[in-house]
Order: C-alpha cells, then structure tokens, then sequence
C-alpha cells in the first residue's frame, strides 16, 4: 500500500516565474521584518529608514511567494501599521494586520485565522504594561515571539486533520532482516 503523499504548503504548490520557493520565501520574510525593524530606528533627526524601511517592507511582501493578489493586498496596510509603530508599544495590537496580510500570502484557510487571538492579546498587554516609548525594544521583542508563534500555530491549523491523524497513528516500517 503506497503512503499517502506527505502536507505541501500550498504556496509552495505554486507555479513560480522566477526564483525558488525557499529562497523567495526566506527573502521575503527578511526583508518584511527587516524593513519593519529598520524604519523603527527613525527619529527627527534621521528619517532616511522611513524610506528605506518601507522600501524594504513592500519590497517584502512583493517577492513572497503567492498569488499575484495575495502579494499585493497586504502592502498598503501593513506599510501602514508600520509607520503606526513609531508611535510606541501601545499600537502593537496594530501588528495584526500584516499577521492577516501573512495568513493571505501563505495560502491558510480562514480556520487558521484562529492564531490571530494570541496577537490582538499581545497587543493589549504590551499597551498595557509598555506605557512609555524607551520600553519599545522590549515590545517588539515580545511582538516577535508571539508572531512567530502564532505564525507556526496557524501554520499546524492549516494542515488537514486528515494527514495528522495519518502521521499520528502511522506503524513504523520494518526493517529488513539479513
């Protein structure tokens, strides 16, 4: 009896015009979190990373790979949720946006928007107990974590119940005997 194919990801299913599925995915999340990052470090006296920031952060989500739409209906809000950031750990609730915009690119079915919970949560905690702007470094480590995580959870949400269960219970192969 042959093995039922293992769970793809279904934006790796996706015909790609240029580059590889891994690489563009990997280039993609840097550059969305990295341009994130970068336009953070934006004062009064250096607004540079607000161009180069958001130049990397759309730059981002225009090499995921996805559907052309899907690429690019995250762009406007989460550019924007972004820039909502430079006003302190009280908008971190905001982050749910590119955390939709991350669900819409990687193809999840609405039953992955479940992950979503743990993100509006951390929001309202780091505006809670972040109530001053030099505590932002620690918000958006703490951001990053539930992200991350969140990420992975809707990721296991994603899979058909189906192909766990199959994993879980599959009997280990025999060896063969000499």
């Amino acid at each position: 009896m042959n093995a039922p194919a293992p769970w793809v990801e279904p934006s790796a299913r996706l015909p790609l015009r240029w580059g590889r599925y891994r690489d563009r995915w990997i280039a993609g999340l840097v550059l969305i979190a990295g341009g994130l990052l970068h336009l953070q470090s934006a004062d009064t006296g250096n607004l540079v990373p607000l161009i180069t920031g958001s130049a990397a952060h759309v730059a981002g989500w225009l090499v995921m790979p996805a559907s052309g739409w899907r690429r690019l209906a995250p762009i406007a809000p989460s550019t924007l949720v972004v820039w909502l950031l430079l006003t302190g750990p009280a908008s971190m609730w905001t982050l749910t946006m590119p955390f939709l915009g991350w669900l819409l690119v990687r193809h999840r079915p609405w039953r992955s928007a479940l992950a979503l919970g743990p993100v509006l949560l951390n929001g309202v905690l780091c505006a809670t107990l972040f109530t001053e702007y030099r505590w932002m470094p620690v918000a958006v480590a703490l951001s990053t974590v539930v992200l991350v995580g969140s990420a992975w959870w809707a990721r296991a949400l994603a899979r058909p119940a189906a192909s766990i269960r199959r994993r879980a219970s599959s009997p280990v192969p025999p060896t063969a005997s000499a």
